[in-house]
């Protein structure tokens, strides 16, 4: 359940190509587009069904309106897509390809960016297993959506094409294959670490209850936290539910004590809420080690909407639903990591690990960039489902194109620990309550996506794609 599936994506693709190809205009193309995309979006975060009706209490109806209206609001761009290759497709195969391929790529970037961005599920992640995943240190997860488009354009165009390119398709995915899971070519060994990693599997209906959920939460990490025998330590997102002045005193001090005494040899990564009514609050991971009089901490920087705030305009909408929601401060781009035992740990929380180009920023120093990514998530929202699965190849493609472990600590799923080469080396099983022990390998150097992506953002591949289709958009009228 929520495997990747490769050739499967190129298919799905292929079948658009020949189908907005054959339209009568763009506009055909466009709404062919957009069907295409909404069924696909509807399909792929569905599970929003759970967090707004089951756990919210949101009408079903109403539900399933809101969650296809998201899902066609994000088709818009994929219908600018598809018209754009429709009013540009009678140029040679050859750039017929490229034109797909960049039109599709500028309108993945687009919905993964704009008005703070939602790219989940976005083509490139179906290919983390699959040829093109050699790719993701090179180019990351759009541009290997990218030349999944191309491939798939090509397929279509493959009858009428020169034997070049042809050629060049059968390469493109020998490469792939030849090259997937080879070895490391731009980070180096930097030390191992033993790890403790927490899964509470608090249900989410009582997370946040008094009297139930939230007692069962303090007494069941403090019990773990208490005895755990990794060098680091990690608990979820919100693991602790409580802000630390709501807090027992004798329960947050001995926790610190716990982790920040001369004589302990372990430190903690904790999942809980931070700030004040004066200050305003954060989604936070806080850092406990060996002799440290302050908490070190990371506050979350990209905040899910509605979830952790709450759009303009939006709040008659929110109060449809009981969901504790809040208007979060958003932490700073590019934290610095959290160091212990030779190790540079970089948090991100939830769904951060799906913004690599937010990621990359970590990286413009090599002397400060992370050896290990540590995410800390509850995906208990939306049950036992495939978003367990699609975080997990996000964290996965993360680790391929940094060449860095991911460690996760999930409150319901996925629990493990990822290489650098995107293999699980452990794992808990999701849906219980559990502790993974483990050893994970540090990473230092830098891939070519880590150095670009960390001084341009995504501006090279906006460049690239956006001169192609200017390109072809003058072929097309010199014709």
């Amino acid at each position: 359940m929520g495997q990747p599936i490769w050739w499967l994506q190129i298919l799905a693709m292929a079948v658009l190509v020949f189908v907005v190809q054959r339209a009568p205009g763009a506009r055909h193309a466009a709404a062919y587009g957009l069907l295409f995309s909404t069924a696909w979006l509807s399909a792929t975060f569905w599970w929003l069904f759970i967090a707004m009706h089951t756990y919210g209490g949101l009408h079903p109806v109403l539900t399933v309106v809101a969650i296809v209206a998201l899902a066609a609001a994000l088709g818009l761009y994929y219908a600018g897509a598809a018209a754009v290759y429709r009013r540009l497709c009678n140029t040679s195969p050859v750039w017929a390809a490229l034109v797909f391929s960049a039109a599709w790529t500028m309108a993945e970037m687009a919905r993964g960016t704009w008005l703070t961005g939602f790219g989940w599920g976005a083509m490139g992640y179906a290919h983390v297993d699959g040829p093109l995943a050699a790719l993701a240190p090179w180019v990351g997860a759009y541009g290997i959506g990218a030349v999944a488009a191309w491939l798939a354009a090509s397929l279509v165009l493959w009858p009428s094409s020169r034997w070049s390119q042809r050629a060049m398709v059968v390469t493109c995915i020998a490469a792939g294959a030849l090259l997937i899971n080879g070895p490391p070519r731009w980070s180096t060994a930097a030390g191992t670490l033993t790890v403790t990693l927490l899964q509470g599997n608090i249900p989410q209906d009582e997370k946040f209850e008094t009297g139930s959920g939230v007692p069962l939460a303090l007494h069941w990490y403090s019990e773990q936290l208490q005895t755990a025998k990794g060098s680091l330590v990690v608990a979820p997102e919100t693991a602790i539910p409580l802000l630390p002045q709501e807090l027992d005193p004798a329960y947050w001090d001995a926790l610190r004590a716990r982790f920040s005494a001369a004589t302990s040899s372990q430190a903690a990564l904790i999942g809980m809420p931070w700030g004040n009514y004066m200050q305003g609050y954060t989604n936070s991971v806080i850092g406990l080690r060996p002799q440290q009089t302050d908490v070190w901490r990371y506050d979350k920087h990209h905040l899910v909407p509605f979830g952790e705030f709450i759009p303009p305009w939006f709040k008659w909408f929110t109060r449809m639903m009981n969901i504790p929601l809040g208007d979060f401060n958003r932490g700073d781009l590019g934290q610095a990591s959290f160091t212990w035992n030779g190790q540079r740990l970089a948090p991100n929380i939830c769904y951060e690990d799906l913004f690599g180009e937010e990621l990359g920023v970590r990286f413009l120093d090599p002397a400060t960039a992370p050896t290990i990514f540590v995410n800390v998530s509850n995906i208990g929202w939306f049950g036992d489902t495939t978003a367990i699965d699609q975080h997990l190849q996000i964290s996965r493609m993360r680790a391929l194109e940094f060449e860095r472990p991911f460690v996760r600590a999930t409150n319901t799923g996925a629990t493990v620990i990822i290489d650098h080469q995107a293999r699980i080396a452990g794992a808990l099983p999701r849906q219980t309550r559990g502790v993974l022990e483990g050893e994970v390998q540090g990473r230092q150097g830098t891939t070519p996506f880590a150095w670009w992506v960390a001084r341009l953002g995504l501006w090279p591949l906006w460049l690239v794609a956006l001169g192609i289709v200017a390109i072809a958009w003058r072929k097309a009228l010199s014709k």
